[in-house]
């Protein structure tokens, strides 16, 4: 990320002030034009370069351990306790062929006594003999299994050390990194994150482009004004960005340190407020029956409560049907995307109308447009992405691509027309993971075109209403309680 701060001084003099999030691909902090870091750890021979080196060497003498002698030791243990095990599994099949000519000859019969009695005998002298044998090998194997487990502690102490040190200079780390508030207050991170659900601050924190830039207008003395933070370059690991697009700070790393520092400021929107707000107090209930109501929810309403006092279509529904009527969603919309969605009445209802979503038997259209030209970029008229997702775990709700680790997630899409540079698209999603039209129709390994107004994923500005443009279009199901085929579709308001 890139950032730009404006800022005032005494004089009343406006100054820009330039960022770059973490650090340069030479590991530094600085780069001329460009403000300093909030606290520079890295400094050649310093306290954090001469701990890092420390763990930098454990690691290396954990490997050489682990190699040698460990790798050595488990190998000579498995080595002997296999061949142990075939001793005792020879000698034990030995027994069972004795034990079963006994058996054969006691079969007969007319076996005399004194033949008998040395029956039992050899029984008896090859269950000691095996008992004897066990007791050998376990001697054997016994100063291997002493040494290996004296292996094994030294291996887990070694990995301790560096576990505690690891921690310690963390600790150390989020201490000594301190950041300024508009009032001239101090905290540090460690402070900072203790008042959040994280605890400890993630790896990273602090050094984004924002507290780089107050952090630097505060230390001048500067009044800041107006602050932005840019992607620059190809999206990574699977995030999905737009090059020169402008982002709210992240929310999981960023957010708690701006929460601290905008300390003083009159912030206008106020953080955590990036939220369209578009007709939501007029949904329109289009069927109900009393199983279940179909509504179409517009853009910029909640489909369940969530963190905070906005009113979500449950509460509305509620208010309007009552306690009695027992509503819950029976599957939930983006805050963004307008269209049909469906409550249930009733555990009952409920619970038939969440079958019928898990069987994916419920079938589900929406209209999209899209910020480009599918034709000049070569993608085909009609396909299927499939694309993996996982959630972004220090910026939630955001979703990435995760190839090796996300959930299936799979979307058919179909091309239906072009105008003035923009795709209008029907999507047909297969699985229901959170964005997954969003980050599918984005993803330069999907359609690589957001979906227009789309503030996470794409261009906001280029949406000229001021919403997202995703719409679900048409919704379909055969309900189990009655046997009916039920299709509903809503006008597409964009």
């Amino acid at each position: 990320m890139l950032g730009i701060l404006i800022a005032t001084d005494r004089n009343g003099i406006d100054h820009k002030l330039y960022a770059f999030s973490g650090q340069l691909g030479n590991g530094g902090f600085h780069y001329e034009g460009f403000v300093d870091t909030v606290f520079d750890y890295l400094e050649p021979g310093g306290y954090f370069k001469q701990k890092e080196a420390d763990i930098s060497r454990q690691n290396r003498e954990i490997s050489r351990f682990e190699e040698e002698p460990l790798c050595v030791l488990r190998r000579e243990y498995e080595l002997s306790k296999a061949k142990a095990d075939e001793e005792i599994s020879e000698y034990k099949e030995k027994c069972r062929q004795s034990k079963h000519v006994r058996d054969a000859k006691r079969s007969i019969g007319n076996i005399q006594e004194p033949e008998l009695a040395a029956m039992i005998r050899q029984s008896q002298y090859e269950k000691a003999e095996l008992h004897r044998l066990k007791r050998k090998i376990a001697k054997k194997l016994k100063p291997l299994a002493e040494q290996l487990k004296a292996a094994l502690s030294q291996l887990e102490a070694m990995r301790e050390k560096r576990r505690t040190d690891s921690e310690e200079l963390q600790n150390w780390l989020f201490t000594n990194f301190k950041v300024l508030n508009a009032k001239g207050e101090t905290k540090n991170l460690s402070e900072i994150f203790a008042e959040t659900p994280m605890r400890i601050p993630p790896s990273g924190a602090g050094e984004c482009c924002a507290p780089k830039l107050l952090q630097a207008a505060y230390l001048r003395g500067w009044q800041p004004k107006s602050i932005a933070e840019y992607w620059y370059g190809r999206p990574k690991g699977g995030e999905v960005r737009v090059h020169g697009m402008n982002y709210p700070a992240c929310r999981g790393k960023c957010l708690p340190v701006l929460n601290w520092m905008l300390q003083g400021l009159q912030v206008d929107p106020p953080l955590d407020s990036d939220r369209q707000h578009c007709n939501v107090y007029n949904p329109e209930i289009i069927y109900e029956n009393k199983w279940f109501c179909v509504i179409n929810k517009p853009s910029g309403m909640l489909s369940v409560p969530g963190k905070g006092t906005d009113i979500s279509l449950q509460h509305w529904l509620i208010e309007r049907y009552g306690e009695d009527r027992n509503v819950k969603m029976a599957h939930r919309l983006d805050q963004d995307t307008s269209g049909a969605i469906i409550a249930a009445f009733g555990d009952t209802s409920y619970k038939t109308m969440q079958a019928l979503f898990a069987r994916r038997e419920v079938q589900k259209t929406y209209i999209a447009d899209l910020d480009g030209d599918y034709r000049s970029q070569g993608i085909s008229p009609a396909g299927r992405i499939e694309l993996p997702l996982s959630p972004d775990r220090l910026d939630r709700p955001r979703q990435c691509v995760d190839i090796d680790n996300g959930k299936p997630a799979l979307t058919e899409y179909e091309f239906i027309s072009v105008d003035n540079g923009f795709s209008r698209v029907i999507f047909r999603p297969l699985t229901g993971r959170t964005h997954q039209l969003r980050v599918h129709a984005a993803s330069e390994m999907g359609l690589n075109m957001p979906i227009v107004g789309d503030r996470l994923y794409g261009r906001k500005a280029c949406g000229a209403d001021g919403r997202l443009h995703l719409h679900a279009f048409r919704i379909e199901f055969t309900f189990p309680l009655d046997g009916k085929l039920y299709v509903f579709e809503t006008p597409v308001p964009f």
